[in-house]
């Protein structure tokens, strides 16, 4: 199991550099314009902050994820696919990883996309509202 992580974590490192590196400041870029853009939209309709009402509201909490989903769901699979193309171009173009690694591509998908927006929309939320008051 520490072997695996340890792989996992030196060929996330080999990510940020070569092919595809513009990426990691692309994806999370988008993912925050999204959340500032929901984050406005929520304190307009004087809304919880999106992370805190995921996380008390029991009965909609699916409707609530949708909702931060169709927002990060493009960048997401984007990322899994831009983290694919650069899987490829090393293993075949460069020679310099043997083999295929999907769950990687999660990994790095979740990482640049998802994580940002979450992290920002509610205190975006917060700091447009006071505007609102």
């Amino acid at each position: 199991m520490e072997d695996l992580l340890l792989r996992i974590w030196e060929n996330l490192l080999h990510r940020t550099e070569g092919p595809f590196h513009l990426r990691f400041y692309m994806q999370p870029s988008v993912s925050l314009f999204f959340a500032i853009r929901a984050g406005i939209e929520d304190a307009k309709q004087g809304a919880v902050p999106f992370l805190w009402r995921f996380l008390v509201s029991k009965g909609k909490r699916k409707a609530v994820a949708r909702e931060g989903w169709e927002d990060v769901s493009k960048v997401f699979f984007m990322g899994i696919a831009f983290d694919v193309l650069y899987q490829l171009v090393v293993i075949f173009k460069f020679g310099s990883q043997a083999y295929f690694y999907p769950f990687e591509s999660i990994v790095v998908a979740t990482a640049l996309a998802i994580v940002p927006y979450f992290l920002l929309r509610g205190p975006v939320s917060r700091l447009v509202a006071q505007f609102y008051e």
